[in-house]
């Protein structure tokens, strides 16, 4: 690397690289956990509501984190 900049864009690309790896994790995360609470176990309301805020946390996660794939997209076209 000759450059800071070109230091950020390895960094830069490296954490895009990971992202979608974290959004395929953490919908495999919601979907397991989903068919466990409402599924599997349907009669226990403490699992379904378990389900509940599993699928509220998994939404706004997943909202965070295709915000900040944005905001890195951002700054990589526009900063370097």
């Amino acid at each position: 690397m000759s450059n800071f900049a070109d230091l950020v864009n390895v960094l830069i690309g490296f954490i895009l690289l990971l992202i979608p790896l974290l959004f395929g994790l953490t919908i495999l995360f919601v979907v397991w956990k989903l068919i466990d609470a409402w599924i599997i176990n349907a009669g226990d309301e403490g699992k379904v509501s378990e389900g509940k805020q599993i699928a509220l946390a998994a939404v706004i996660g997943l909202v965070v984190m295709s915000g900040i794939w944005g905001i890195l997209r951002a700054l990589q076209a526009s900063l370097f």
